[in-house]
């Protein structure tokens, strides 16, 4: 369902692959025990560039650091998350939105997979206005009030799975054709158009999703879909590697037993988004320091 920066990215193969070689050597860590303490424990976590993945694994990298774990992250795409972790070459994933928008991945690569469990039911995609539009409050409404918008709607890469199910499937199902435009850009175009339209206070209609870290720093609301256009809500993932759970059993116990709450996971991705680029680690140390007693019950056991 979804591609760009949230919804996946086209990588050419051969970045690909090198980037899957290079992790070939960080993976294959194991717990162990030695009386009351663990002790070389390394583990590999693959993330994919989308505001929870970036959010999560920071905030596992920065815990279990402290935990006494060597942590290795690896950015890729979609694709060669799935074929690492079938492979063994990644450990652990914390960003599989199941069952539709990784299907084909998952149903590819799931008998060399683990699900260790659901960390987020309400992934959902959304048409969103700023809270102080009170005459717009279901996409329905767009049609009589496209000029409050200059008729446009404002989206993101064009690439995205989201654009294309708003051109496809609610424009044409809200009869929106001729009335409002969906207006292409960037994740970021569109993030700071959204922001000085609420600073001016002015109407604007964007394209968003659940989750995302804009619904903690901002008022918005999400446009009713009686018709069901933009699609059904979906659950976030833990996988692990075939294996993951007998060599990890204490990690694997944390990804089983960890959910995040909109608010928790909003205020961890606005932490993420506004530390300095190198510095979403410490951002997600600080996070943690501030939100003591969700860490500790989280990250029990380790």
């Amino acid at each position: 369902m979804r591609t760009s920066k949230r919804f996946g990215r086209i990588i050419a193969i051969g970045a690909a692959v090198t980037a899957l070689v290079g992790l070939t050597a960080a993976c294959g860590g194991r717990e162990s025990q030695s009386g009351n303490s663990q002790e070389a424990k390394s583990v590999t976590i693959g993330y994919i560039n989308w505001d929870e993945d970036v959010a999560l694994t920071n905030l596992y990298q920065a815990v279990l650091e402290e935990k006494g774990y060597k942590v290795k992250t690896q950015m890729l795409d979609v694709g060669p998350i799935y074929a690492g972790l079938a492979k063994g070459d990644v450990d652990l994933f914390l960003d599989s939105w199941l069952p539709a928008t990784h299907k084909q991945y998952w149903d590819q690569y799931k008998n060399q997979l683990e699900d260790l469990g659901v960390w987020y039911d309400k992934a959902t995609l959304n048409l969103a206005v700023p809270d102080y539009v009170k005459d717009v409050n279901s996409i329905a409404d767009l049609k009589d009030k496209a000029s409050m918008f200059d008729g446009k709607i404002t989206g993101i890469e064009a690439s995205a799975g989201e654009t294309g199910i708003v051109q496809k499937q609610a424009i044409p199902q809200y009869g929106l054709d001729g009335a409002m435009t969906l207006q292409n850009s960037s994740t970021t175009a569109m993030l700071a158009a959204l922001d000085s339209s609420i600073k001016a206070k002015k109407p604007i209609v964007v394209t968003l999703w659940h989750p995302h870290w804009a619904y903690s720093r901002y008022q918005l609301k999400d446009l009713q879909d009686p018709k069901g256009a933009m699609g059904k809500g979906e659950q976030i993932h833990a996988l692990g590697r075939k294996g993951f759970e007998k060599d990890f059993p204490a990690l694997a116990g944390v990804a089983k037993k960890l959910k995040m709450s909109d608010e928790d996971l909003g205020s961890l991705e606005d932490a993420i988004q506004k530390a300095p680029k190198g510095q979403e680690k410490t951002a997600a140390k600080q996070w943690a320091d501030q939100h003591k007693q969700f860490v500790d019950q989280a990250f029990a056991g380790l």
